[in-house]
C-alpha cells in the first residue's frame, strides 16, 4: 500500500524538487544521461576552443562562434536549473563547481551582452575575457567528486586514478591555452594550440628544448605557474593514490552492516568505527 501511494505522489512532486532529482543529487538513468550529455558539451566546446586558434578565415570562426554560443546557452540553463533546484541557493551559488560553471559561460555572455547593448570593448578586455574559456576544463572535476560515476559505481582506485589523470590534462590544457593567449601575438613561434602544448609538455618534462621561448611577460608567469603547478599537484595526486594502495593492501573489503564502514584489518572481527560484529573470516 504504501508503495502505491509513492508511485502516485511522484507526478505530482514540485519542478524543484525533480531538478534536484535528475540534476543535482541525480542516481537515476535520467540523471547519468544528463551527465553524458554535459561531458559531451564540455568535451565540444574545449575542442571548439583548440578548433579556434588553426581556423583562419572569418567564415569559419563565425560558424564555431555560433556554435559556441548554442552550447554556451545550455550551460545557462544548467546553471540556472541547478541554482533553482538547490536546497540551499546561497551555498550553491558559493560552491566551487558553481564558480567554475561561471565562468564557463561569463566569456560568451560577456561578449553577447556587449553585442546587443553595442558596448565596444577593449582588445585587452576581449583578450582577458576569451582567455578565461580555457577554465572551462575545469567543468569534469564535477564528475570525479564521487565513485557514482555515470552508470553505476566504480572503485576507488580508479576514480583516484582517473583524478590524477584529469589532474594532469588540467594543467596541459589550461598552461597551453593561456600560453597561447599570451604569447600568439608576439611570438611568431607560437601559430596555434599545438604549438602551445607542445612547449607546454616540453617545459613540464624539464627537457626544454629552446625552440620555443616566452617573449611577453605574460607568457612568462605563465610558465612559472605552469611549472610550479605540475611539481606541485601532480606528485601530491600520485602520492594520494600510492598511500591509499598501500593502507587497503591491508585491509579487508568487508562493509559494516551497522555504519557502513567499509575496509577493515583483516584480523578485525568488529568494526573500529562502531563496535560492531562484522563476522570476518580469517585463517
Amino acid at each position: 500500500m504504501t508503495t502505491v501511494n509513492q508511485d502516485v505522489t511522484i507526478p505530482h512532486r514540485s519542478l524543484r524538487t525533480a531538478i534536484r532529482f535528475y540534476l543535482i543529487d541525480c542516481e537515476t538513468l535520467t540523471g547519468k544521461l544528463i551527465d553524458i550529455v554535459i561531458v559531451f558539451l564540455n568535451l565540444l566546446v574545449c575542442g571548439i576552443y583548440i578548433a579556434e586558434t588553426y581556423v583562419e578565415t572569418s567564415a569559419a570562426l563565425n560558424v564555431l562562434w555560433k556554435i559556441e554560443v548554442v552550447i554556451v546557452l545550455f550551460f545557462i540553463v544548467e546553471y540556472t536549473a541547478r541554482m533553482y533546484g538547490s536546497r540551499n541557493r546561497l551555498r550553491q551559488l558559493l560552491d566551487v563547481y558553481s564558480i567554475i560553471d561561471l565562468l564557463a559561460i561569463m566569456p560568451v555572455l560577456v561578449l553577447l551582452v556587449a553585442n546587443w547593448f553595442g558596448v565596444s570593448l577593449g582588445i585587452g578586455f576581449i583578450k582577458i575575457i576569451r582567455s578565461f574559456r580555457v577554465f572551462r576544463i575545469f567543468r569534469f572535476l564535477r564528475f570525479t567528486t564521487n565513485s557514482d560515476f555515470f552508470f553505476g559505481s566504480i572503485s576507488i582506485h580508479f576514480l583516484n586514478v582517473l583524478r590524477l589523470v584529469l589532474t594532469i590534462l588540467i594543467i596541459f590544457f589550461v598552461s597551453s591555452g593561456l600560453f597561447y593567449q599570451a604569447e600568439h601575438m608576439a611570438n611568431s613561434e607560437v601559430k596555434n594550440f599545438g604549438d602551445a602544448f607542445y612547449f607546454t609538455v616540453a617545459a613540464l618534462t624539464t627537457v626544454g628544448f629552446g625552440d620555443i621561448v616566452p617573449l611577453t611577460q605574460g607568457g612568462r608567469w605563465v610558465t612559472i605557474l605552469m611549472i610550479l603547478s605540475g611539481i606541485i599537484l601532480i606528485p601530491w595526486q600520485a602520492s594520494r593514490i600510492v598511500r591509499e594502495w598501500v593502507q587497503l593492501s591491508t585491509k579487508e573489503d568487508s562493509i559494516c552492516g551497522q555504519c557502513g564502514l567499509r575496509y577493515h584489518d583483516k584480523d578485525a572481527s568488529h568494526c573500529k568505527s562502531c563496535g560492531h560484529v562484522i563476522y570476518q573470516e580469517y585463517e
